[in-house]
C-alpha cells in the first residue's frame, strides 16, 4: 500500500534560510561549502547560476558535460532536464540544494550542450532506456552509489526509469508530471482527438519535412514550445538564449527525432536496450520514496495524477504547485522543487 509522506518536514522547510551573503555567492555559481549535519532548508539565490566552469567525464558511450555544486562528500542529487530545455532549468534550484548541503550534479543529456558521443559510429539513440543507462554510467563514473534522482519532461521519464530499473541506486525520486514510463506498443493506442492535437510536434517529427524543419528552426521551435508549455511564464530573451545554446549540439536533432519516432514505433531501438525496454513496457511499480509535482498551468501533454498514483508503491506524495506554474517547473518554481528533493531524501 502507498504510504503518504509526512508533510511536517515540508512545513518546516523555509523557516531557516541561508544568509544574504551566501545566497549572493550562490548567484555567482560558486560551489557552496556544505555545513556538517542534516541538510538545511533552501533560500533563494540572488540570480540564477551560470554553471561555469562545466566539468566533463567519460561515462558509458558519452563524454558528459555537467555542472557540479556543493561538497563532494555530501548526499548526492542528480537533476535531469527535458526537451527543449537544458541544465539552466536548475539555475536556481541547484544552488538552493548545494547551500542546503547536497552535492548537486546537473548533466546535459545526450544531444545537448557539452555532452558528446565518444564514437562517431554510435547510434544517436533517443529511447527512454538509453537515457536511464546514461545516468547509471554517470553515477559510476563519479563514484556515486546512490542519489536522489529528479527531473521534468524527458528528465522525469529518465528519473522514473532509473528508479524502476535500479531502485538500489535511488535515495528518492522527484518527478514532475509523475509516472512517464511508456513503450511504443502502449503508444499504438490512439488518443481522443483533442489529446492527439497536443502532440502535434510528434507527428511533425515523424516526417522528413519535420526533421529538416527542426534542423533549420530548432531555436524558433523551442521558443514556441516554451510558450505553449508554460503559457503564464514571462521568460525573457536572456533566459531563453542561455538555454538555446544547448541545441547547437551536433547530435541534438538526431537524438530528438529518434526519440519521438521511437515512441510511436517509427524507429527501431538498439538491441542492447531490448531487455530494459521489455521491463519498462510492463509499467513496473516504483518503490523508492517519491514526490510527484505538477504545475497548475502546465500547457504540455501530461497525465492526470490520479492515473499514476498507484504506480508508486513506496512512500509517496503528490503536490500541485499553484500560481500559474507551467511545464518547466524547476525553473518557474525552484524553491518548491528544491523543497521536494530535500523532503524525499529524508525518507
Amino acid at each position: 500500500m502507498t504510504k503518504p509522506i509526512d508533510h511536517q518536514r515540508r512545513r518546516l522547510l523555509g523557516i531557516a534560510g541561508i544568509t544574504a551573503a551566501a545566497a549572493a555567492q550562490l548567484g555567482m555559481a560558486r560551489p557552496a561549502k556544505a555545513q556538517p549535519g542534516t541538510p538545511t532548508p533552501p533560500s533563494f539565490p540572488a540570480e540564477p547560476a551560470v554553471f561555469a566552469p562545466l566539468k566533463q567525464v567519460n561515462a558509458g558511450v558519452l563524454d558528459v558535460g555537467y555542472a557540479e555544486l556543493g561538497a563532494a562528500d555530501r548526499p548526492a542529487a542528480i537533476l535531469l532536464h527535458g526537451w527543449p530545455y537544458d541544465i539552466h532549468s536548475y539555475g536556481e534550484a541547484a544552488p538552493l540544494l548545494a547551500a542546503a548541503g547536497y552535492r548537486v550534479i546537473v548533466p546535459y543529456l545526450r544531444g545537448y550542450g557539452a555532452t558528446r558521443f565518444l564514437s562517431d559510429q554510435a547510434a544517436r539513440n533517443g529511447q527512454q532506456s538509453a537515457f536511464a543507462v546514461d545516468v547509471i554510467a554517470l553515477m559510476d563514473a563519479l563514484g556515486l552509489q546512490k542519489a536522489v534522482i529528479a527531473g521534468f519532461d524527458w528528465g522525469a521519464r529518465t528519473a522514473d526509469a532509473v528508479a524502476a530499473l535500479w531502485p538500489e541506486r535511488c535515495t528518492g525520486l522527484v518527478s514532475v508530471s509523475g509516472y512517464l514510463i511508456g513503450s511504443p506498443n502502449a503508444n499504438k493506442a490512439p488518443l481522443p482527438p483533442e489529446a492527439e492535437r497536443a502532440w502535434w510536434y510528434q507527428f511533425y517529427f515523424a516526417t522528413e519535412r519535420g526533421r529538416v524543419g527542426y534542423e533549420r528552426y530548432r531555436k524558433e521551435f523551442a521558443r514556441l514550445i516554451w510558450r505553449i508549455a508554460s503559457p503564464k511564464w514571462d521568460f525573457d530573451h536572456k533566459t531563453f538564449d542561455r538555454s538555446a545554446q544547448a541545441f547547437d549540439n551536433p547530435d541534438h536533432v538526431a537524438v530528438v527525432i529518434h526519440n519521438y519516432r521511437w515512441r510511436i514505433g517509427l524507429a527501431e531501438g538498439a538491441p542492447a536496450y531490448d531487455a530494459l525496454e521489455k521491463r519498462l513496457a510492463e509499467a513496473p511499480a516504483i518503490r523508492v520514496p517519491t514526490i510527484t509535482l505538477e504545475g497548475d498551468a502546465n500547457g504540455a501533454p501530461h497525465p492526470d495524477p490520479a492515473s499514476y498514483a498507484k504506480r508508486f508503491s513506496g512512500k509517496y506524495a503528490h503536490r500541485l504547485i499553484t500560481g500559474g506554474v507551467g511545464h518547466n517547473l524547476p525553473q518557474e518554481e525552484p524553491k518548491a522543487f528544491a523543497e521536494a528533493v530535500i523532503e524525499v531524501a529524508g525518507y
